[in-house]
């Protein structure tokens, strides 16, 4: 999952050159992707629609343009929908949606200024989406008392990513919150809905912490790539969510379990650090360290 500023496309000659090699590990592996974009992705030779139309036609993308058939804000606005185990009653249905929302660039409103936000017609989808994916899944499986628990990936921080201290925070926070100079309420949106257990940006390079604000883990993954600004003797570094699926004493597959997370270091060790549990089904949202993983 690319959270956007896939590329420095200031720095670039060849926009659609530069994203073929950011992402050819990903191709070379044979692994599905997806992105978003950031505010730095269209300074180049592609304009942002641009962007999103090279990263829709590459190989192995998950990635999608926007919902057919509605008007939306932005390019990159989808859901991906995670299956079952095959042979359950989950088969055909998900048991882990993602969202992928278009936080912007910068605002377009002479007025305000600062970066974009994520508007209307996005929480209108958004909205519409989650209550539609909700109703299928505990229609189909009457057993779960609780939706399918979701992720949500965009790359501009909400404000309310400035609401966490030191002391309430798994990580670190190493330069400001760069969020836009007004909130467009899309929060309080995600926690009406009642789905996203997590959102995940990027945006603040050389931020990679995660904290809670009324049941929903708000994370910063950090600088992952070369191509952008990064602090010396930080090694840059990606953020691996893991997401366990729930067996019952007969053997058979549930949904989700339990959602883990920690970073992997670009050092010489590929060090893993800050193991954490960020949602377990039951528990309210309550996260904890994973004291099981070094």
């Amino acid at each position: 999952m690319l959270a956007g500023d896939n590329i420095y496309g200031a720095d670039s000659t060849d926009a659609a050159k530069s994203m073929d090699a950011a992402i050819a590990p990903a191709i070379a592996m044979n692994l599905p992707w997806a992105a978003g974009i950031g505010n730095h992705d269209q300074e180049g030779t592609l304009s942002r629609e641009g962007v999103m139309q090279h990263l829709v036609g590459m190989k192995n993308t998950l990635s999608r343009f926007n919902p057919e058939g509605v008007e939306i804000d932005g390019f990159g606005n989808y859901n991906l929908e995670v299956g079952g185990v095959e042979g359950t009653l989950l088969a055909n249905k998900s048991v882990l949606n993602m969202y992928f929302l278009d936080s912007g660039d910068y605002s377009t409103v002479p007025s305000i200024p600062g970066y974009g936000w994520i508007k209307a017609s996005q929480e209108a989808w958004f909205r519409k989406t989650s209550s539609s994916l909700q109703k299928n899944y505990t229609s189909q499986q009457p057993s779960q008392k609780e939706p399918a628990p979701a992720l949500a990936y965009f790359h501009i921080p909400l404000p309310e990513f400035s609401s966490f201290t030191a002391s309430n925070f798994t990580g670190v926070k190493q330069e400001g919150i760069s969020s836009p100079s007004i909130n467009s309420g899309f929060f309080t949106t995600m926690v009406e809905a009642g789905d996203v257990k997590a959102a995940f940006i990027g945006h603040d390079h050389i931020n990679d912490f995660c904290g809670k604000l009324t049941g929903i883990q708000l994370c910063y993954a950090g600088g992952f790539g070369y191509h952008a600004y990064g602090k010396a003797g930080w090694s840059r570094r990606a953020r691996v969510v893991s997401v366990q699926l729930e067996k019952t004493e007969s053997g058979e597959w549930q949904g989700v379990k339990s959602i883990k997370t920690w970073k992997r270091l670009d050092d010489q060790h590929l060090t893993t650090i800050d193991s954490e549990v960020l949602w377990n089904r039951g528990s309210n949202g309550r996260g904890g360290k994973d004291h099981d993983r070094s």
